[in-house]
């Protein structure tokens, strides 16, 4: 259970420091916090969510279990807006999609940065770390929330964990545990316990060692492909994303055979090339379709798809609706 409490305040001339932006002036803020429930583990669980000006320009939607709760925010394009958040429980930020005209994103004790298309990262704010970041939007951001209970972290942890703040980070491996962890959590499902309890372990897992540094022949012997592997080939795959790429170009970028690229690509992102081909081009197609101007024919030809439907299919296959549908639902 959640309870959600809002309350408003008036404030004075706050001070923003984000590049050339001077002071700016917030006539009301709102400040939303989230109680999860379910279990206890004999001190208040988490009790407050980011803080965010303004307030009603954004939609907001948060479910929670176990200790964790997931908030997933959603800002137009073209609008300012500001993110705040201080509290003893970690933050972990999944960064669906989105891009910014300017912006900065800081957390204590780390140099901030101004980087602008952010979609698929990750940012991590240890528990009583200061993390704030703005946006000038460029297109319409989506960002999930995690809200991670340090003590339940502790008990699940097989030893002490030292976790590390992280501006602006990819980790495959994590990224998929935490969307696997948030559909769960969001469906609700009772049945999703023993699941959910097993995805919660390998989260608590994949944060403590994300950062540190390890050798690239023990990734290898995993299977898996190296960092700079990973890197290469995702970079490439975004850049086109209009286009069939084939196995032959992947493998010969990754410097592997194709038999062993394909394995080494599951064992690292969890899925075969060419699902997380469709899949990255249809995280574009959402952001193209935010835009109202881009008809939805001409996303799916932007996006390589000679036939509307073709691209209503795989579109549908991902997400679960159809483009019409999806654009119904920002609105």
């Amino acid at each position: 259970m959640i309870t959600t409490q809002l309350s408003t305040f008036r404030t004075r001339d706050e001070s923003c420091e984000a590049g050339r932006t001077a002071l700016h002036h917030f006539e009301q803020f709102e400040l939303r916090s989230t109680v999860a429930s379910r279990q206890t583990v004999g001190s208040d669980l988490l009790d407050s969510t980011v803080q965010i000006y303004p307030a009603d320009s954004v939609k907001r939607d948060s479910a929670s279990w176990g200790g964790i709760v997931t908030e997933t925010v959603y800002a137009p394009t073209q609008s300012r807006v500001e993110f705040r958040f201080d509290a003893p429980v970690h933050l972990l930020v999944m960064y669906d999609y989105g891009a910014r005209r300017e912006g900065e994103t800081s957390i204590s004790e780390l140099a901030p940065s101004r980087l602008r298309n952010f979609a698929h990262k990750l940012t991590f704010a240890p528990a009583g770390h200061t993390y704030r970041e703005w946006h000038e939007t460029g297109m319409p951001i989506h960002i999930t929330y995690f809200y991670l209970d340090p003590i339940r972290l502790q008990q699940r942890a097989e030893t002490e964990a030292v976790y590390a703040p992280r501006v602006f980070f990819e980790d495959p491996i994590l990224w998929e545990t935490a969307a696997k962890l948030r559909s769960v959590i969001k469906s609700r499902r009772s049945e999703g316990g023993r699941y959910s309890e097993a995805l919660a372990n390998v989260l608590v897992h994949e944060l403590s060692r994300s950062g540190h540094d390890r050798p690239q022949e023990t990734q290898a012997s995993r299977g898996g492909l190296t960092g700079w592997q990973m890197r290469a080939i995702t970079s490439y795959i975004e850049e086109h994303l209009e286009e069939e790429t084939s196995l032959i170009t992947l493998a010969r970028i990754a410097r592997l055979s194709q038999y062993h690229f394909c394995r080494a690509f599951k064992q690292s992102f969890g899925i075969p090339p060419h699902r997380y081909h469709v899949h990255r081009r249809i995280e574009r197609a959402k952001i193209l379709m935010a835009d109202r101007q881009n008809s939805v024919t001409s996303v799916g030809l932007t996006l390589g798809y000679s036939q509307a439907s073709s691209f209503t299919v795989a579109f549908r296959k991902i997400t679960g609706q159809k483009p019409s549908e999806f654009r119904r639902n920002l609105a």
